[in-house]
């Protein structure tokens, strides 16, 4: 499944809020940096805790988006992001090392709390990929 995923300066909550607003949309999910199980391979800042970590927004019957807050500065065309949710790790893996040759890696392909693996990745055109396989 491929879903739009759009990353925000510290703004996702109220982003999110305004898009409500225009659509009239639901909002499915909203997890804060406060929630994430605290962890020496990614720790979280005070100032940090009320940042979004993953929301996810219904804005017509079949029109989902995500988004979360960034903890580097983004430049407008980092702002948008393909998420890819697939289901073999074989597949992620394929995909991913074929999509980070010439390209530069956000986030590396990992275990996560949330996933099997997870990671981020703007490939050789400039494109920015999310990967995570449940």
């Amino acid at each position: 499944m491929i879903k739009p995923y759009l990353m925000f300066n510290r703004e996702c909550e109220e982003a999110f809020k305004f898009y409500i607003e225009a659509f009239g949309g639901e909002l499915i999910a909203m997890q804060k940096y406060s929630e994430i199980p605290s962890s020496p391979d990614f720790p979280v800042e005070e100032s940090d805790k009320d940042l979004v970590l993953y929301s996810q927004l219904r804005l017509t019957e079949d029109g989902v988006i995500m988004g979360s807050d960034s903890n580097r500065e983004l430049n407008d065309s980092d702002k948008v992001v393909l998420s890819v949710e697939l289901n073999s790790v074989e597949q992620a893996r394929k995909a991913w090392n074929t999509l980070k040759e010439e390209g530069s890696i956000h986030m590396e392909l990992h275990e996560t709390f949330f996933a099997k693996l997870h990671g981020s990745l703007k490939d050789k055109f400039g494109v920015s990929w999310m990967f995570t396989v449940n």
